[in-house]
């Protein structure tokens, strides 16, 4: 998966430590059973992060398998083993159970308005195949699901930014997993860097541990359906309380620690005070777009566009400010370690901040909420990517300084140990390339020249000591 992760959004790149399920779950009443229900569920496991892809794929899967069994799934697997190399960037065409799923995964490069969707278009010709063309592989539709709350969304997106605790209460899994799924958008094209469960019961293993009062909170955002937790969960401090579409415009922030009865009413419960103001011209939109029955699909896209740009506008400054943290190239010396992105400093940071650099419209506390921002692991985890790429960068810059130089020119007249320093330098460098994906194949080539040229200059006895330190003994 390093390829893939080269590639790929940084909200949708894949980590070791963490599976998707993406489950079709059917009960059916049967009085041969003794519990009265057949219940059953097909479950899709993989590290892979595409909600809308794996949702639309086991719906395809599970009926045929409750109405066939295994042979089913038979069929399916042999289907999903012809996908080619999952790969950011290009268009997919995947085919599963006689339909063929078009869609395109987002990759690193895509612009804010660039081509995160793939925009519906003529299939190839196949017959008896069914093509379904799905626009991303990884949203959900945020405006219908926070419909009874809209007015209030903009509110769930800094808790979610400051990667603050919130535990949804939904009446169903899959209505309390695409509210966490969205959650976790709202904040697109940054990453979610703490854990969420979009579908969390009383036997998980760490049921106790977010259930306890004598600790606070831990930074998760919790999908939940059983009653039971509008009482083991009061003490959180954002709970959202999902319902029918009611009319928004009725729905308040609620104080938290309100949520004592188990019908209480839809509404976000918190005490969490907003660093920026509402955007009203946004909430005005999406009304007249309801009153005039604009299609929901238009309303999710204008709802996500507001976010994704929103979230822009919040990390441009700071990625300004890193900016200024890398060495000037003049630093960067062929004879010296490779330099690296000088550490972040929040109250710098704060204090280079202008109102030009923020290039949205949207008024309020930025300051404050930068400040709240960086104390997060949403802010650990963007900055440890950043800083990831920045010295990657370095590095090539280094490699290129160490290709350019005349080596055999600066060997004339050095001390032998001296030499000897530098060659276990470049050795070094050369051992850390096997690892390295981003370097050109050409300043491998080069640093592998340079080291062969250095050890001829030397006297036979000390060449053959060096031997080991030769590019072809290195892997090069």
């Amino acid at each position: 998966m390093r390829a893939y992760n080269e590639q790929a959004a940084v909200a949708l790149q894949v980590e070791k430590g963490h599976y998707f399920g993406y489950v079709y779950f059917r009960q059916m009443k049967d009085k041969s059973i003794r519990r009265g229900y057949f219940q059953k569920s097909v479950v899709i496991l993989t590290r892979l992060p595409f909600v809308n892809l794996f949702t639309k794929v086991v719906n395809i899967i599970a009926p045929e398998f409750f109405e066939n069994g295994e042979p089913g799934l038979e069929a399916a697997c042999h289907d999903i083993d012809q996908w080619p190399v999952v790969s950011a960037g290009e268009e997919l065409n995947l085919p599963v159970m006689g339909t063929v799923i078009q869609t395109r995964i987002p990759c690193c490069t895509d612009k804010l308005t660039g081509p995160t969707y793939l925009s519906p278009r003529q299939p190839f010709p196949m017959d008896n195949v069914t093509h379904n063309v799905l626009p991303n592989v990884h949203e959900v539709d945020v405006y219908s699901t926070f419909h009874s709350i809209l007015p209030h969304i903009q509110l769930l997106w800094e808790l979610v930014l400051c990667s603050e605790p919130i535990a949804v209460m939904a009446a169903s899994p899959s209505v309390s997993s695409q509210a966490v799924q969205a959650l976790v958008g709202l904040i697109w094209p940054l990453k979610f860097s703490t854990d969420y469960r979009p579908f969390f019961t009383i036997h998980d293993s760490d049921f106790k541990e977010y259930t306890t009062k004598t600790q606070s909170a831990p930074p998760v955002i919790l999908g939940v359906t059983n009653p039971f937790f509008a009482k083991t969960l009061q003490h959180w401090p954002h709970i959202v309380r999902l319902g029918d579409n009611l009319d928004s415009k009725k729905i308040k922030v609620r104080k938290a620690g309100n949520l004592k009865t188990l019908d209480s009413k839809p509404g976000v419960y918190t005490m969490y005070k907003p660093f920026l103001n509402k955007d009203k011209s946004l909430l005005k939109k999406l009304e007249q777009g309801e009153s005039s029955n604009r299609p929901v699909e238009v309303q999710n896209m204008m709802l996500k566009k507001f976010f994704a740009e929103l979230t822009h506008a919040f990390i441009l400054p700071l990625e300004r400010y890193l900016t200024s943290l890398m060495p000037l190239q003049k630093s960067i010396s062929p004879y010296k370690g490779t330099p690296v992105l000088a550490e972040f400093n929040t109250e710098e940071f704060i204090q280079s901040l202008d109102s030009s650099l923020i290039t949205c419209e949207v008024k309020g506390d930025w300051s404050g909420l930068y400040r709240r921002f960086c104390q997060t692991a949403n802010f650990q985890g963007w900055y440890n990517q950043k800083r990831q790429e920045a010295n990657s960068i370095l590095q090539e810059l280094h490699i290129k300084t160490l290709c350019d130089t005349d080596w055999l020119d600066w060997c004339q007249g050095r001390p032998e140990v001296e030499v000897v320093d530098q060659l276990i330098r470049m050795h070094d460098k050369q051992m850390c390339l096997k690892e390295t994906q981003g370097v050109h194949s050409k300043y491998r080539t080069g640093l592998a020249k340079h080291i062969e040229n250095i050890i001829s200059t030397l006297p036979p006895d000390l060449s053959s000591v060096l031997v080991n330190l030769r590019p072809s003994e290195a892997g090069s």
